[in-house]
């Protein structure tokens, strides 16, 4: 098959076709890991010198310093510096309907909003696929009434997490028409819905009070022309078919601390969505060794590969505790074994079992 632009090969897959080879990028490689790789590398140039498929950008947000490791930003939210590059929502501004009334959410018109998104179009549009983050319907309502408040006022308030809900999905359907212009390829929105044990919330609750903002914001995506990855930590398996009825057409990251097993979703769901994963970043990654991450990067491919529609990635991050030689090995092994038409071999189906743990 003949070479493809990484943009080329991340459009396939999206349509769960096969490229020449299977693509590979990360929401995030922690800087103390890139450090490691490539001194003095910036995320943007990374992605260039390692020659990653989908370069990642958003609108642009000020924040303000506020004390020691504390920021406000636009949306009212205090976040907090953490061990990693992205800080954490420690306090929002909405607690009661009353607040949310009074609330004026940021300007998605605001001058200068989309300048990142500009710029990174403008140099490698047609070269990697550009990828823009946006919200659907949960990280925004968490950070602005924080997460105890938002799991009380589903059973208590349920009218707080439908006004909470649809500010975010307004306000990202009006930001993407602006980055739709702007000749993004795809959208990818990060709300996680679960943690290992199960959705944060029970499938009733979600039905009633995420899922049609949720469906709303996907429809209004793929409206503009944006194709949709989905990342959700956890185990999905409770809510499956809404997260991807909504429609959306890549769902990451298939997380197997979760139980998500990329095997069992290729066969059962194969058909709907592509698949973004499932190398295991919390244990494997971070505390195993070159040959065992070999090893599980094969398996995904044996497992995802074959047909087309996998990206293949680790099950979150690259997070700042991961070996950076583990990440490496997982990066060479997908160049190494994931060309079409693939080469299964002895490997294929090899198991990863005693690796997961």
């Amino acid at each position: 098959m003949t070479e493809m632009t990484s943009a080329e090969r991340i459009m396939r897959v999206l349509k769960r076709q096969e490229p020449d080879r299977v693509p590979h990028f990360e929401w995030i490689i922690d800087r103390k890991v890139r450090e490691a790789i490539i001194p003095g590398c910036s995320m943007e140039e990374f992605t260039v010198r390692m020659g990653l498929d989908a370069i990642l950008t958003g609108p642009d947000f000020k924040k303000e310093r506020i004390g020691p490791g504390r920021y406000r930003n636009e949306y009212g939210v205090v976040l907090e510096d953490s061990a990693e590059e992205h800080g954490v929502p420690v306090e929002g501004p909405i607690k009661t309907m009353d607040d949310l009334r009074g609330y004026t959410p940021p300007d998605p018109h605001a001058p200068g909003r989309y300048a990142s998104i500009e710029r990174v179009v403008k140099a490698y549009k047609g070269a990697l696929a550009v990828g823009v983050h946006l919200n659907d319907v949960f990280s925004i309502p968490r950070a602005m009434a924080g997460f105890e408040t938002l799991m009380m006022a589903i059973a208590l308030e349920p009218d707080l997490v439908r006004g909470l809900v649809d500010l975010s999905v307004d306000i990202n359907l009006d930001m993407a028409k602006e980055v739709a212009a702007r000749g993004v390829d795809f959208v990818f929105t990060g709300d996680d819905f679960a943690s290992a044990e199960g959705p944060f919330m029970s499938p009733d609750s979600f039905r009633e009070l995420f899922y049609p903002g949720y469906k709303r914001a996907m429809e209004g995506f793929h409206a503009l022309g944006l194709p949709i990855i989905k990342h959700s930590d956890g185990n999905l398996m409770p809510i499956i078919d809404m997260v991807l009825d909504a429609p959306i057409d890549c769902l990451d990251p298939i997380d197997p601390m979760a139980g998500m097993d990329m095997g069992e979703m290729k066969a059962a769901y194969g058909d709907r969505v592509a698949l973004k994963g499932n190398v295991d970043c919390a244990h494997l990654l971070t505390f195993g060794s070159v040959g065992e991450v070999v090893e599980a990067t094969k398996d995904v491919l044996a497992k995802g590969a074959p047909g087309g529609g996998l990206i293949l990635s680790s099950s979150n991050s690259i997070h700042s505790a991961v070996k950076p030689g583990n990440y490496l090995a997982m990066w060479n092994a997908v160049r190494m074994y994931g060309r079409y038409p693939l080469a299964l071999g002895d490997w294929e189906g090899c198991g990863t079992g005693d690796v997961f743990g």
